[in-house]
């Protein structure tokens, strides 16, 4: 367990006499008082962002430098008590139940790339920890997960009933992660929910299906976006239930996720092109290209869809060529839904090694150019678009919660912004949501790093202050690393 103990602050000033003057211009510091808010009990809810996941897995050294750890770090100065963690039982991260591996260990970059870190996973899922604990985050979840009884039910981790993250440390097999929080009788607490409601659609490149009416959580499958309606339901009665005895707390909108790393750092025009490359290429395309017309001579295509879908390549870097199902179904005539990609389509990290390979060794099948990408390599810019108006809705219902409750909010779909439109700037430090350099995401592109957390943690401080009036002091994002190094002492 992660455990906070009041520090004892020894403050002493120098004065350095100049020409005999013994005068002290320096402002007196603030001293940190908790406002309105009380900070005896915190526990924080959410996903993986809660949790600490980071580097593509949860490990010790990431569970300690989860926001809501640090956030619990702050308030000790402000009357905040023990904070406990759910601990991983190593900082090589992933999972094995039953003694099998069934969540692989944590990335480091090896100066080339990411890479895995050497050894095996030494968490048991089902070997239990007693609680009670405080940081209720759980990778994978999603809002309506909060409240689903049963969900840390080891005997569901097999079929995927049940989060094997929860089972580890759920309070019983029946219970909900919302109920193991109200059952500690907070006085603050946190939510950062709803990411994993959109993510697991987005990263999958869309291979699911928007779930506008469809209400129903229990028909669901693992990639669809949860319908705004039900994660209306879901978030009231989440915070229902968190302030049901007068506990104050923090909740926090969601970015945009197509502006995380994950989507952003592989261009959608990555495959440069010899002349006498582009004309073969164009040569493989003559007949589809061809069919389009033929198409629009018989009124069964417009002119400008025909256009979009046309393949053609040039001398320099090429746009990708893509499978996009919301194309306009000519299947019956023999041709495919192919275009190239543009701008507003996103690739996905993963294709990063994929894009150029070839199929079977046949040197003619090149993926991403004579052979199109599958939907699950794109991020289309109809799914993007399914993604943005899911993310306004969940972000309208989070808002009017907060101020319905009188709850500290935080806009971290602004924050999210600044890091992609030139930075966040501290001290002597800039830090940016570009891949590996960036310092504010990890190597699987879509968790923060050690300093994203501090990030994080800052800005819910400042709301929190804004709304309870307290005096919580940030913690200096320059102590916080920009990624971890293969071995963590």
């Amino acid at each position: 367990m992660i455990k906070n103990f009041k520090w004892l602050l020894l403050v002493s000033l120098a004065f350095v006499a100049c020409n005999n003057d013994d005068d002290n211009d320096t402002p007196a510091e603030i001293p940190v008082t908790p406002g309105t808010a009380v900070f005896t009990k915190y526990v924080a809810l959410g996903d993986s962002f809660a949790a600490g996941y980071s580097d593509g897995a949860l490990f010790i050294k990431g569970q300690s430098n989860a926001y809501s750890n640090i956030l619990s770090q702050q308030f000790v100065a402000a009357g905040g008590g023990t904070f406990t963690t759910p601990l991983m039982n190593d900082n090589i991260g992933g999972l094995l139940f039953a003694g099998n591996v069934v969540a692989g260990p944590r990335l480091y970059f090896n100066g080339v790339g990411p890479v895995p870190v050497t050894g095996t996973p030494t968490t048991e899922v089902t070997t239990h920890l007693a609680g009670p604990f405080n940081n209720l985050g759980v990778p994978g979840a999603k809002s309506f997960h909060l409240m689903a009884a049963g969900y840390g039910n080891v005997a569901g981790v097999p079929s995927g009933a049940s989060n094997p993250y929860f089972a580890r440390f759920a309070s019983s097999s029946t219970t909900t992660v919302l109920a193991d929080a109200v059952a500690q009788a907070p006085t603050f607490f946190s939510l950062f929910i709803g990411g994993n409601d959109i993510l697991s659609y987005a990263t999958s490149g869309g291979v699911g299906k928007d779930q506008t009416g469809n209400p129903n959580p229990a028909t669901y499958g693992s990639n669809d976006i949860t319908d705004p309606t039900v994660f209306a339901n879901v978030y009231t009665a989440l915070i229902t239930g968190l302030t049901a005895n007068g506990a104050k707390g923090v909740v926090a909108n969601l970015p945009y996720v197509s502006a995380l790393p994950y989507f952003t750092t592989v261009p959608y025009n990555p495959a440069p092109l010899t002349a006498t490359l582009a004309t073969q290429l164009n040569a493989g395309y003559a007949v589809y290209n061809g069919g389009l017309q033929m198409m629009v001579t018989n009124g069964l295509l417009t002119a400008a869809e025909a256009t979009r879908r046309t393949v053609k390549f040039a001398a320099g870097n090429n746009a990708v060529v893509i499978v996009d199902s919301y194309l306009t179904n000519l299947a019956a005539y023999g041709l495919p839904s192919y275009r190239q990609a543009t701008k507003e389509d996103f690739l996905v990290l993963t294709s990063r090694t994929f894009i150029g390979t070839l199929v079977g060794g046949d040197p003619t099948k090149v993926n991403g150019l004579s052979v199109p990408l599958a939907d699950n390599w794109v991020l289309s810019i109809d799914e993007a678009k399914e993604v943005r108006t899911a993310t306004d809705a969940y972000n309208l219902t989070i808002k009017a919660v907060a101020d319905a409750k009188g709850l500290a909010f935080v806009d971290t779909r602004s924050v999210m912004s600044q890091l992609s439109n030139g930075g966040v700037t501290f001290g002597n430090y800039n830090m940016t949501a570009t891949y590996v350099t960036g310092g504010a995401f990890s190597l699987d592109g879509i968790h923060p790093s050690p300093r994203g957390y501090g990030l994080i943690a800052n800005i819910f401080i400042d709301a929190i202050n804004a709304k309870y009036s307290s005096t919580l002091r940030h913690v200096d994002l320059g102590v916080y690393p920009i990624q971890y190094p293969a071995i963590i002492q």
